[in-house]
């Protein structure tokens, strides 16, 4: 016989399909390895490595004169939640490319984000062109709190949320891929969630 208490500990049914292996979730949980940054509007600055080519860099006053996109999404963290119909606002990561005079044909086939704080994630260039990441600033029409990686973190949301690095601070390209921290750590090189590539073998 089930208990009053047993039955509060039922997780909410969600509301559509969700990726094999996950639960649904209806907050936004604080998972972070290491102490969370503490970075400032007026200290935070985005940087993109070109290369012989130099840096092409933004401040915050710069992000928010660029175009603004409203984002919905579903988003899936490999440590199991789900979180359906999340509310972001951002830059397509596609206008920074624009604006730091890369044109449609990268040399690199991959990428590798660092934050403020030295975390590191690799991603294809592939999967963050065309509509699939942004550099985003709110987070449910609120400024993004440090926890969850503001003041700026990104987001890619088809692939395991650990590739939407917090506290956003450079991309370099690379041509061949390479670990990030969590990648060298025994996570997935690439982390789709609707195969469950969680980690090495996967």
């Amino acid at each position: 016989m089930l208990s009053r208490g047993f039955s509060a500990f039922r997780r909410p049914q969600p509301p559509r399909e969700i990726p094999a292996g996950q639960y649904y979730e209806t907050g936004f949980p604080v998972l972070t390895y290491g102490p969370t940054e503490r970075v400032s509007q007026a200290d935070w600055k985005f940087t993109i490595d070109l290369g012989e080519g130099g840096f092409k860099s933004w401040t915050w006053d710069d992000l928010m004169a660029m175009p603004q996109t409203d984002i919905h999404t579903d988003i899936h963290c490999v440590t199991k939640w789900s979180m359906l119909d999340s509310d972001w606002k951002g830059v397509d990561l596609d206008v920074f490319f624009e604006q730091a005079g890369l044109g449609e044909d990268i040399a690199e086939d991959y990428l590798m984000i660092r934050s403020f704080g030295g975390y590191t994630t690799n991603l294809p260039v592939a999967d963050v062109r065309g509509g699939k990441a942004y550099i985003v600033h709110e987070f449910d029409g609120e400024p993004i709190t440090p926890e969850h990686g503001g003041p700026v973190r990104m987001i890619v949301p088809h692939l395991y949320f650990w590739k939407s690095a917090k506290w956003v601070e450079n991309i370099r390209f690379m041509d061949e891929d390479a670990p990030g921290f969590w990648e060298a750590n025994g996570y997935h090189m690439y982390g789709d969630p609707w195969k469950e590539q969680r980690y090495w073998g996967d």
